[in-house]
């Protein structure tokens, strides 16, 4: 049973930094792409960062040059670094992952975590 689990959201003034943490667990042969979402109340999730297997790593236009996606991949870990945070990115982060697991590849979401962005 593969999980994703994210840590590392909280209240966060704004201007300031967080920096969230994915680890994935469970009988993993190879994580292949990663990526973060978020999703604010009432609307429907959005792509914040995606990191592909091999090719270029992409950012919604809104976080391009505060944000930064990486991986750990000795660790199952992704990671999203925050910078100038801004109110309006109060939301649920997920994590999303393609991962490669007892011979079958598939998608997975972590159940997110809360990032408040409040003075």
């Amino acid at each position: 049973q593969v999980q994703l689990v994210e840590s590392g959201g909280g209240l966060v003034q704004p201007g300031g930094s967080l920096r969230l943490s994915c680890a994935a667990s469970g009988s993993i042969s190879r994580v292949y792409a990663v990526g973060w979402y978020r999703q604010h109340p009432g609307k429907q999730r959005e792509v914040v960062a995606a990191m592909p297997s091999g090719g270029t790593t992409n950012y919604a236009d809104s976080v391009k040059g505060r944000f930064t996606i990486s991986r750990d991949n000795a660790k199952n870990t992704v990671y999203l670094h925050m910078n100038s945070l801004k109110p309006g990115e109060t939301a649920v982060y997920y994590c999303h992952a393609e991962i490669s697991s007892d011979y079958v590849s598939r998608w997975y979401w972590g159940r997110g975590t809360q990032v408040t962005v409040s003075s």
